[in-house]
Order: structure tokens, then C-alpha cells, then sequence
């Protein structure tokens, strides 16, 4: 009797592990900018289905692409809510223009000493 419930325990965390690992492609493309509908779930999808997919990559988006059509399912009413918002301001580079911006990035670069390069003809070789 005790080793039923040990292997239960075992196959319980086997699966709780494993669906706790699943949909990470939702999870990376939902952090990032709005790229559409069920994001993660393609991106898994073209990983299986690309050649050029190394062999350790492919069963992992197989094994993570059903977990991802879930998760992206699930946020299905997030993705209505973003996809009317100009896709503009959350591009990476729009983001870092931003924060230079904030962080007056340009005005303590001007203060900064010039960097000065060394080009005696003994420190070239």
C-alpha cells in the first residue's frame, strides 16, 4: 500500500513539474511587445516545424506547445486589450530612447571626460 502512494506522489509531481514548465513561449512573448494572437503558441510551432531547429530545441517546443495554445488562450482578453494600442511606443528601441530620456542619459555623458585613444606607433602592432 505504501508503494502506491509513493509512486502516486511521484506521477502527481511528474506532472505538476512538468505543466509548471509548460508555456514558456507564452510566457516570453507576452512580456515582451504585442506581437498578436496566441504568440507563444506559433513561436513553439515554428521552432517544431524549422529545419534549422537544433535536436534539442524541437521536442522541447513539442512538449511546451500545447501548454502554450492553453496559456494563450487563457490570455486571450489581454491580447484584445493590447492589440488596439500603437505598437510604436513598445519597441525596444522606443523603450530605451524613453529611459534616456527620464534618466537625462545624454546630459552625464556630456560631463564625461572624452575617452582618448592611444595611437603611438609603439602601442601599435
Amino acid at each position: 500500500m505504501m508503494v502506491l502512494k509513493k509512486s502516486r506522489f511521484a506521477g502527481l509531481l511528474a506532472c505538476l513539474s512538468l505543466a509548471g514548465t509548460g508555456g514558456c513561449s507564452s510566457f516570453m512573448s507576452h512580456s515582451g511587445p504585442d506581437q498578436g494572437y496566441y504568440p507563444g503558441t506559433r513561436a513553439s510551432a515554428k521552432i517544431v516545424s524549422d529545419s534549422d531547429s537544433g535536436w534539442v530545441m524541437r521536442p522541447l517546443a513539442a512538449i511546451d506547445l500545447p501548454f502554450s495554445a492553453v496559456l494563450d488562450t487563457l490570455l486571450l482578453p489581454f491580447d484584445y486589450y493590447r492589440s488596439g494600442r500603437d505598437k510604436t511606443g513598445d519597441s525596444p528601441r522606443e523603450r530605451v530612447l524613453r529611459s534616456e530620456q527620464q534618466n537625462h542619459t545624454s546630459d552625464s555623458l556630456s560631463q564625461a571626460a572624452p575617452l582618448v585613444i592611444n595611437t603611438s606607433p609603439r602601442h601599435q602592432q
